[in-house]
């Protein structure tokens, strides 16, 4: 099955004119996505995106901190955003809702499905990854960056390059699981800091724990000190 992602980025092909016709209105759906998803999340103004590996299962050590750092911050009244699947996902959409907070899934369309966990509240459904990861960075606090693949690392070093170049704020990208992501920092620091392809102050922008405390402390913290500048500036 081709996706609306596929079908997008593929080269135009045989009769032009069905591709003129085509992709205007494609942008037309576009629109709609960004439309919806703003519509059914413009309610969150403490929000929390956390991702992770949808492979990971629930006997996992990881699966058992995504839920209780979820809980902890939804206890504070943060919202958790998910990309609506299972694992890591499921996880902290669970943990939203043992803490009593909102829960909340962004999911994707894939050439397999990917059907959404029974912990969400609110569910929104994306065609096109580049909205969807819009919203994650639009309604979002703070990345909560636990084990996975590449599609954790694509969120990962997304959410770096904006803040690095100060298209966001700069909010705290945590990467919990230290022996998980060890190799990554050191290459990070030996290779693009030793080379000087990135500052020394950027490895600042990340923040290392295996204590869901200290996850969600960060988070709270942080979230604090934006509000107060923001009041000291009006």
């Amino acid at each position: 099955m081709l996706t609306e992602d596929e079908k997008l980025l593929q080269s135009p092909k045989g009769d032009m004119g069905a591709f003129t016709r085509s992709d205007p209105w494609r942008v037309m759906r576009i629109t709609s996505e960004f439309v919806e998803g703003f519509d059914a999340l413009s309610e969150i103004h403490k929000g929390v995106t956390i991702f992770g590996s949808a492979r990971t299962g629930p006997d996992d050590p990881q699966y058992v901190a995504a839920q209780e750092t979820a809980r902890l911050l939804a206890l504070k009244g943060f919202s958790i955003i998910t990309g609506a699947g299972p694992g890591i996902m499921e996880a902290a959409n669970k943990g939203a809702k043992e803490g009593g907070g909102h829960s909340v899934g962004c999911n994707i369309e894939l050439p397999f499905e990917q059907g959404a966990n029974p912990y969400v509240d609110t569910l929104v459904n994306f065609r096109y990854f580049f909205v969807r990861k819009t919203m994650f960075i639009k309604y979002s606090n703070a990345f909560i960056i636990f084990p996975g693949g590449f599609g954790t690392l694509d969120e990962l070093f997304e959410a770096l390059t904006l803040i690095q170049t100060g298209k966001i704020y700069q909010f705290p990208v945590i990467l919990f699981g230290r022996h998980y992501w060890a190799g990554l920092v050191r290459w990070i620091t030996s290779r693009l800091v030793g080379e000087g392809k990135i500052s020394p102050g950027d490895l600042d922008l990340l923040l290392l724990t295996d204590d869901p405390a200290e996850a969600a402390q960060a988070v709270i913290d942080a979230h604090e000190a934006q509000t107060a500048a923001q009041n000291a500036e009006n």
